[in-house]
């Protein structure tokens, strides 16, 4: 079977392109006569091979805005315009949520955003995206339309910017970071030399970026499998200010884990790293910061060997914690599955009493209760739990 047969078998065969509902959108705005077309990423993850997560695709059109959103609404699907200002609306039918946007063309740009005309030439629409495996199109019937030869690289894994790299970076200077997420999520950490070099010498020139830009492509990046190679080269680029150390500990916290998660890291990066410097930089959304600084805490307290304490106040934080422990002080692989055996031994109870018992036995309202409280709960903790609601009654101080 020829390279292009076996191709255009994938994706007459992808459950979410022969989907009813993405067929039933493709024929409203005219697909069938290759006027709008499935693009990017879910055309190129479904030629790798790779699962689409959600339920959203992309399409490409040579519809107005208008002429798209006048159809949807006839044909039955809700309509948001989410990006009118670039040409985008996003369309809802059952189950299926698409990105329609009008074929572009840029008219003006300065790194950070652009002014675009509206066309109908699909060449000029793919030479203004990123990547060459990014600007690859799948029609109604499952044929892909490749007008810049992306395909190649696309099944290569290789992550090359259509056209000159510096040329697309000043469209967008986010492109510089996108380029290291892509090269980390598709490329195995391997880099486009012409890429590498135009990223490094726009280096200079990312501080106008908007941090929540470069937040979610962060985001992205240390959720990814592998990512540490990754995060280096931008350090060795100065695009990433973050310490030597730190990116030693990711390496080794990869090759520890056979799944590494996001909030691990960002624990791990907490430790040498201010919060309010996350949030200046990456604008990271406060759960996500709640979430690893529970991490790093339980982490420390691992450290402390203060394993019951850990358990009870910080149980959703454990499982990450004794993999973020293990890196950050160096635990032998023996200790780390010392210390994951005996936390599987600690039974949390509920704290028995609360502040309502200590009022009832004469202790106000205020600093001098709450401090008694922890006390409490603090012998409670180290007795493994063990003390009663009556020893610890009886273990009140009295104030009076």
């Amino acid at each position: 079977m020829s390279p292009q047969r076996t191709i255009n078998e994938q994706l007459r065969s992808a459950e979410w392109l022969m989907r009813p509902e993405t067929q039933r959108l493709l024929a409203m705005l005219d697909g069938a006569q290759r006027r709008t077309r499935a693009v990017g990423g879910i055309v190129r993850d479904t030629l790798l091979g790779v699962a689409h997560q959600g339920n959203d695709v992309d399409f490409a059109t040579e519809l107005t805005p208008d002429e798209v959103a006048h159809r949807a609404s006839r044909g039955g699907a809700a309509v948001h315009p989410t990006g009118i200002e670039h040409g985008t609306l996003t369309l809802r039918l059952d189950n299926l949520v698409a990105e329609v946007t009008t074929l572009r063309r840029d008219i003006e740009t300065d790194g950070r955003r652009a002014v675009v005309a509206f066309g109908t030439d699909w060449h000029e629409d793919a030479a203004r995206r990123d990547f060459t495996l990014n600007a690859l199109y799948a029609e109604m019937d499952g044929g892909l339309f490749d007008p810049l030869g992306g395909v190649a690289d696309c099944l290569a894994r290789r992550v090359r910017f259509i056209g000159r790299p510096e040329q697309r970076i000043e469209e967008d200077r986010l492109r510089v970071y996108r380029f290291f997420r892509f090269s980390a999520s598709h490329a195995a950490e391997r880099f486009d030399v012409a890429g590498l070099r135009a990223c490094v010498a726009a280096a200079g020139t990312l501080d106008n970026l908007a941090a929540e830009r470069v937040g979610t492509e962060m985001r992205r990046m240390l959720a990814l499998p592998r990512v540490a190679k990754t995060l280096t080269a931008m350090k060795s680029a100065s695009i990433l200010d973050l310490p030597a150390t730190t990116l030693d500990r990711l390496h080794v916290y990869e090759r520890r884990v056979r799944r590494p998660e996001y909030s691990a890291r960002l624990a791990i990066i907490l430790a040498q790293t201010d919060t309010a410097w996350l949030r200046e930089r990456w604008r990271l959304p406060n759960e996500d910061l709640r979430v690893a600084a529970a991490i790093q805490a339980a982490a420390g307290l691992l450290a402390d060997f203060s394993l019951n304490e850990a358990a009870y106040r910080y149980p959703a934080a454990l499982s990450d914690a004794v993999e973020v422990a293990a890196v950050l002080h160096q635990w032998t692989e023996a200790g780390r599955l010392a210390v994951r055996e005996q936390l599987e031994r600690v039974e949390v109870q509920r704290f028995p009493i609360g502040g309502a018992d200590l009022i009832e036995r004469g202790i106000r309202p205020g600093p001098l209760l709450g401090s008694e409280l922890e006390r409490l709960e603090r012998m409670w903790i180290e007795s493994a739990f063990s003390l009663d609601r009556d020893a610890l009654l009886t273990a009140i101080r009295r104030t009076d």
